[in-house]
């Protein structure tokens, strides 16, 4: 080789692509922290048929695994955040879920709310404080900070920012930790609720959607 020539470099290694039962594998994981919740009984009522229908080949995890099963690429790479917003989130459970309650109600994600009212109850959450979610940051029995919480997904859904009151608010009980993870819990499920709501994700048996 002269001093001119130039070596060509090495081809990057092709990233292989998941398969589809490996997903399944990493979505039974979530699936099983979801229906560790309370049972509940499901709500009898017409809903459109799914867009992407869930893959009756998977035989574990619940329908948004199955139905996200159909792009196992996509489906790999969400799995991953979802399983740190679920598990290892340094905002605590009982406030994940109030979180994670708002904003699928605010969304309109009956799917999500479903889910996550089986969760909230497996971590404290009452049965009064689930429908006072509905009712918002403003409504009487709240704490102080669980109000502030609650108004903090308000504002995100409503002008992708937390007002400098109520980040001060949660900034005197939250570290930076807790507080970037907030934030990027009420954005995972502002996300997942866009997903289960566009492709029409059916309730799984025996799981309720809004309160009549």
């Amino acid at each position: 080789m002269t001093d001119h020539e130039v070596r060509p470099s090495p081809a990057p290694p092709r990233r292989r692509r998941p398969s589809s039962r490996a997903v399944c594998r990493a979505a039974a994981l979530l699936a099983a922290a979801v229906l560790a919740g309370a049972p509940a009984v499901a709500r009898a009522q017409e809903a459109p048929p799914p867009r992407i229908p869930p893959l009756e080949s998977v035989e574990e995890g619940i329908n948004i695994t199955r139905t996200l099963a159909n792009h196992p690429a996509l489906a790999e790479a969400w799995l991953g955040f979802a399983r740190y917003v679920l598990g290892d989130n340094t905002v605590p459970p009982r406030e994940r879920e109030l979180l994670i309650l708002r904003i699928g109600y605010l969304c309109g994600s009956e799917y999500e709310w479903g889910q996550h009212t089986r969760i909230a109850r497996s971590v404290g959450v009452t049965d009064e404080e689930i429908l006072r979610v509905i009712e918002g940051p403003d409504a009487e029995g709240w704490s102080a900070f669980d109000s502030a919480l609650l108004r903090a997904v308000d504002e995100l859904h409503h002008d992708s920012e937390v007002s400098d009151g109520t980040w001060a608010e949660l900034a005197a009980r939250y570290d930076t930790r807790q507080l970037m993870d907030l934030v990027f819990t009420v954005g995972q499920y502002n996300l997942v609720s866009m997903a289960l709501r566009t492709f029409r994700v059916p309730l799984d048996e025996g799981v309720e959607g809004f309160p009549p």
